[in-house]
Parts: structure tokens; sequence; C-alpha cells
């Protein structure tokens, strides 16, 4: 195959149009957070935020629902498996108070760790 053949090849990508949202985010009273969103397993009025959902030691943000401003639909993760997850980016007025829950493993700690 010669190279202008290769020119010519045309494929469809699908590709959402990137439009600027800063007549609507004011980037100086408000903070843009991604992740996938989940509702609160015992509070209505709160969100949880997954960073990273196909990770084994991801972390999420807790946010309650008045203090986002604004969402943005993003494009969908897929594991390997072929399992979706979607993902948003939400905007939180600064100054909010907020969650941010890191996992991790307890394990024994060393005298010099003290």
């Amino acid at each position: 195959m010669t190279i202008n053949a290769l020119l010519n090849v045309q494929e469809r990508f699908e590709i959402q149009t990137y439009y600027s949202r800063t007549n609507k985010i004011d980037r100086r009273i408000h903070v843009p957070f991604s992740g996938s969103p989940r509702k609160h397993p015992f509070e209505k009025d709160k969100i949880i935020l997954v960073v990273d959902p196909f990770t084994s030691n991801t972390f999420y943000y807790e946010f309650e629902i008045k203090d986002i401003c604004f969402a943005e639909e993003l494009a969908n993760i897929t594991n390997i498996n072929g399992k979706s997850v979607s993902m948003t980016r939400i905007w939180i007025r600064k100054k909010s108070v907020a969650i941010l829950c890191t996992p991790f493993v307890v394990d024994t700690m060393d005298k010099a760790d003290c």
C-alpha cells in the first residue's frame, strides 16, 4: 500500500467538540473535580465521587449536593473486561467543606515510625 493510499484512508472518530464554559463557570470561585458519581449510602444530601473506580487503591471525595454549581458529563471509561463506568466533572464552590477518603491497609508500625 502506498503512502497516498494510507493518507486517503478516512476513519470515523467519535470526538466530542470542546467548548469553553468560561461564561458559566468562574474559576476564581469554583474548583473542578472528576470521577465516577455515586449515591451516598446513608445521606441523601451528599454525593460520592470515586476518582478511579477500576484501581484497587482508589480514593473518593464526598460533597454536599448543595455545593455543586455545575456538572459536566465526561467520556465513560471501560476496564479490560468490558465493564463501563460513567465519569463526570463537577464544579464545587470554593470554601465548601468536603471529605477526601483515602483507604489504606493497616499494618504493624516500627518503633522508629512512632
